[in-house]
């Protein structure tokens, strides 16, 4: 057996606590001694990741971008600030990750309000529960295009181009539901259809009347139903 390395060696109290010893016990990559007691499980880098990107999305949407501290995220995880930087580059590379998320959170809520929909009635209770008050007043928990489209549009274009797959990946979930006879047909209303509702959104989270938010949203709410919905 061979003499550790100088790095390996570490200090550990005796049995009974009154002195130290120097022992040849391996420390891990982070200068923490490895041990049965101390070792995290394979998947923890994985889920403190998913943990921090999934924090990252609800914030940038409820708050926007320049309105959020990575020092405060990772503060509310009970992370260390530097821990940040063992998961992401940047902050810029934690927002692409976070849009990529909340796209997901958002096709899951669509998705079950068209599970829950009567065969036939699917696009219209996505279409419904898309343009509800409850989605207007959550911003942090919806859409990412009526949250952060145009902060995405001033960042540079391979963010961008990351923003351009989300979205055909999230078209690609509900082209079963919308009309048309070929992929390229039911695209083209998935372009209008969500990009239109998108745009409702903003308008109506940006008004400050009450009257005036809901008359915004019933009146889109009919009009996409009655041209997308047969």
């Amino acid at each position: 057996m061979g003499t550790p390395k100088l790095n390996e060696w570490c200090f550990t109290l005796s049995a009974a606590g009154s002195y130290l010893l120097l022992t040849p016990e391996p420390l891990d990559d982070i200068n923490n001694l490895k041990s049965s007691t101390m070792r995290y499980p394979a998947t923890h880098k994985e889920e403190t990741r998913n943990r921090i990107i999934r924090a990252a999305s609800r914030r940038f949407r409820g708050r926007g971008e320049n309105n959020v501290a990575i020092a405060d995220l990772m503060q509310e995880l009970k992370l260390t600030h530097g821990g940040f930087y063992k998961h992401f580059s940047s902050k810029q590379d934690l927002f692409v990750e976070s849009i990529e998320n909340a796209f997901q959170e958002s096709a899951q809520m669509l998705l079950e309000a068209a599970k829950r929909a009567r065969p036939g009635a699917e696009l219209k209770s996505i279409i419904e529960t898309y343009l509800s008050p409850e989605h207007c007043g959550s911003a942090s928990e919806g859409c990412p295009v009526a949250a952060l489209a145009s902060e995405v549009a001033r960042h540079p274009r391979p963010v961008r181009l990351r923003f351009d797959k989300a979205i055909r990946d999230h078209a690609r979930r509900f082209l079963k539901y919308l009309p048309g006879s070929t992929e390229a047909e039911k695209m083209r209303h998935f372009a209008v259809l969500f990009s239109g509702m998108a745009g409702v959104l903003s308008v109506a989270r940006a008004v400050a009347d009450d009257g005036m938010r809901q008359r915004i949203l019933q009146g889109a709410k009919e009009f996409y139903i009655r041209s997308f919905c047969p």
